[in-house]
């Protein structure tokens, strides 16, 4: 324990006196009465001793308590650093439309974002960003070990949100890289979720791939996709929310060759149970030691003695008005 001003103990110093000479003092004061030597020849009683000594002490004793409060006592848990585990993880999800589809529970994107979300409360010292595609990139949260922030970007993840058609796998996967290549990391890795294959953008996916290999990143592609056709809901403006055919267009072949061009691996889930068992098998990923700060917790210990002097404050104000009060 420390005080973080211990020079306002100080201020104890005369309250504590106070109370010395009350304790000590030899008598009370004087009756200018003709019995008066009478009186005094007698031996005040225990109530009359307890009446003199305990308000003074009991008062004198809360400022010293309040004076110890003013001085900020503070218990200090300090923490060993040392070697740690940790890698920078970039997640690059697919929200074109046709992530809506039913044939996950509620929707391929709603699982896909549950998933994430397990799989990021799940680390504890890496750093870890978001990035979307559909028919263009977006950037939604840069690599952070701020998981709550991270957490609400997923939570926005909806389908068609970059407002461009098409599935711009390239470009995603090399926005993705963008944010890793000057990392210190020493492993590196882009988890790839998509449910097509790439029909628009400007970077070429397998163009994307060996910019990523060359900067040491792995990409893990998943394919999010049911076998055979799926439907999804949408919002048509002449006959309101129908249900539309998707269409099975996974290009696995393409996703395997992004993951041996990394040194990755591919791999298709086709229900929500799958696509977990996937995570799952990502999160055993190899990590690389990065050094742990030495940290100390401190925590505020003003309150008990705050306490303990309203305490003793209540208490001489009863036995002042009560059992010891004393009269002229």
């Amino acid at each position: 324990m420390r005080f973080l001003h211990p020079w306002l103990l100080l201020l104890a110093v005369p309250a504590l006196l106070a109370a010395a000479a009350a304790i000590w003092r030899p008598g009370g004061g004087k009756l200018g009465l003709p019995a008066g030597e009478r009186l005094r020849a007698r031996a005040p009683s225990p109530r009359a001793r307890a009446a003199r000594v305990a308000p003074p002490v009991l008062m004198a004793l809360a400022l010293a308590l309040i004076a110890g409060a003013l001085a900020r006592p503070q218990k200090i848990v300090k923490f060993a650093g040392g070697a740690g585990e940790g890698i920078d993880i970039m997640l690059s999800i697919d929200s074109s439309l046709s992530m809506n589809a039913v044939d996950f529970k509620p929707t391929r994107l709603d699982a896909a974002k549950a998933t994430a979300k397990r799989f990021v409360q799940g680390r504890a010292q890496d750093r870890i960003g978001l990035t979307t595609f559909g028919g263009a990139p977006l950037l939604l949260c840069p690599p952070t070990l701020d998981y709550d922030a991270l957490l609400g970007r997923l939570e926005e993840l909806e389908g068609g949100m970059t407002r461009a058609d098409g599935t711009a796998l390239g470009d995603g996967l090399a926005s993705a890289v963008s944010r890793l290549k000057d990392s210190s990391a020493k492993s590196k890795v882009v988890i790839l979720l998509s449910d097509g294959r790439a029909n628009t953008g400007v970077v070429d996916p397998l163009t994307a791939a060996k910019a990523a290999a060359s900067f040491g990143i792995k990409v893990y592609p998943i394919g999010v996709a049911g076998k055979g056709d799926s439907t999804m809901m949408i919002d048509d403006p002449r006959y309101g929310r129908v249900q539309v055919p998707v269409v099975d267009d996974l290009d696995e072949e393409l996703l395997a060759e992004i993951a041996r061009l990394t040194d990755g691996k591919a791999y298709r889930a086709k229900d929500g149970g799958e696509l977990k068992d996937v995570f799952a098998a990502i999160d055993r990923l190899e990590k690389s030691k990065v050094a742990l700060p030495k940290l100390a917790a401190v925590g505020d210990l003003h309150s008990w003695p705050l306490i303990a002097a309203l305490i003793l404050l209540l208490l001489e104000s009863a036995l002042s008005a009560g059992p010891l009060l004393r009269w002229p």
